[in-house]
């Protein structure tokens, strides 16, 4: 697929910054997130009014370590290869990694390397997953939210070990 031409070429003529490619990706996303409204409007689903704090922390915890998992785990590294290029390890289990390629590649590369970004994109699927099915996505939710602590307390251990 040909990578979308610039929105500005004077934007940062010394850099080369992925506008199209981010473009795209805001088009995609903000695409999904039409298609599931219109769909869930169409199937006249119940929208859940608000989320209680319980759950709120369940998935902020979930979201947080999925999005780690996504852009940092040794083990993911082969999903984001063909976008990224290795740079050394980050941490316990953690790769560092650095977008390649041009365009579409380059932001997608991007992406897939920044916890933050893909934290907005597995967010609104935990809550759209939650709006649809609650219980479901509080167990998958609450898988990611135990390792999530479980990687805490493992921190917290080597801090203790390193001080002694």
């Amino acid at each position: 697929m040909p990578d979308p031409q610039p929105v500005d070429g004077g934007y940062a003529p010394e850099q080369d910054i992925p506008l199209g490619g981010y473009a795209l990706l805001t088009a995609v996303f903000n695409g999904g997130v039409a298609a599931y409204a219109l769909q869930q409007r169409r199937s006249r689903g119940r929208l859940t009014r608000r989320i209680g704090p319980g759950d709120l922390a369940l998935l902020g915890a979930a979201t947080y370590k999925l999005s780690r998992i996504i852009t940092k785990d040794r083990v993911t590294s082969f999903l984001r290869s063909p976008f990224t290029r290795y740079a050394g390890e980050a941490g316990p289990s953690e790769v560092s990694e650095e977008p390649r390629g041009r365009g579409v590649r380059r932001a997608v590369g991007e992406l897939v390397v920044c916890p933050y970004c893909v934290g907005q994109w597995v967010a609104t699927a935990l809550v759209a997953s939650y709006v649809r099915e609650p219980e479901a996505t509080r167990t998958v939710a609450s898988v990611f939210a135990v390792v999530a602590a479980a990687d805490f307390l493992q921190q917290a251990w080597l801090a203790t070990e390193k001080r002694s």
